[in-house]
């Protein structure tokens, strides 16, 4: 069962819940068609931001464009801005085309496509609330990157004072559009690998509830990560050490909360 957490914000009106797919796509000219036409199948509309790719990936994307009659929308950076960047670009044209949530989904083939329906399904019962995929990995798994995930996972339990967010760097889930683009305009958010998990941490902050929703996660031996070792890690190690701070600052506010959240479910 999916796991929540309280919120201090009333839900949106189930008639205003117009969702979009948001895939943020650098050089991953192998899978990206077949993840557009397994999203596509669901007929939702896509948005797919090229983040700065070669040509023979710029290539495919804009076949995949002229062949989708209207339900693909693509957006470009000149050059690479890294995954958060491509993310923040599509959430800003997200929110001027009139779409309430986007589903985001990594554009490398590893996430299953077959639970966009349930994680569609969570965010409209709750529209106020954060979904996001609580991965079960199957044996395709890096060894090295599954514990060390671990070390993410415990700073974001410090860092929002909850055990909420079970997986903040799962690629797969729905933001409701609005908060995320009040949060960036408000707050400058790390552009790379260090935006997955920073975006949820100062959400959770704002008080959006968080659904952990269970998805099935692979690495296709084919796949691409453009995961930079050393540069990545300093990011994410700048942004929870960042965040703790953060954090610290924020915490009679937080306390307040989980004293209040607790009183109500006494």
């Amino acid at each position: 069962m999916p796991a929540a957490a309280s919120c201090s914000e009333p839900p949106l009106p189930e008639s205003n819940f117009e969702p979009c797919v948001l895939i943020p796509v650098y050089n991953h000219a192998q899978a990206i068609s077949a993840v557009v036409d397994a999203v596509l199948a669901h007929q939702l509309p896509c948005i797919l931001v090229d983040d700065g790719s070669t040509a023979d990936c710029a290539r495919v994307l804009d076949r995949i464009t002229a062949e989708s009659a209207g339900q693909v929308q693509l957006l470009r950076h000149v050059v690479n801005r890294g995954k958060g960047g491509a993310i923040l670009t599509g959430m800003h044209y997200a929110a001027e085309a009139g779409y309430t949530h986007a589903l985001q989904i990594d554009a490398n083939g590893q996430h299953r496509s077959d639970d966009v329906p349930r994680f569609l399904a969570q965010a409209r019962a709750r529209p106020d609330a954060l979904v996001i995929g609580c991965p079960e990995f199957d044996e395709t798994v890096p060894a090295l990157r599954f514990y060390a995930r671990y070390l993410t996972h415990v700073w974001v339990w410090i860092n929002t004072l909850s055990l909420q967010i079970k997986d903040s760097m799962c690629g797969f889930r729905v933001y409701p559009v609005a908060p995320v683009v009040a949060l960036a305009g408000r707050q400058r958010l790390g552009e790379r690998m260090d935006f997955d998990t920073e975006v949820l941490v100062r959400l959770c902050w704002d008080g959006l509830q968080v659904i952990n929703v269970p998805t099935r996660v692979g690495y296709p031996s084919d796949g691409v990560s453009h995961f930079r070792l050393w540069l990545d890690n300093a990011l994410i190690s700048r942004m929870h050490a960042t965040s703790f701070f953060g954090m610290l600052a924020r915490l009679p506010r937080l306390l307040l909360r989980k004293w209040s959240a607790h009183g109500s479910a006494q």
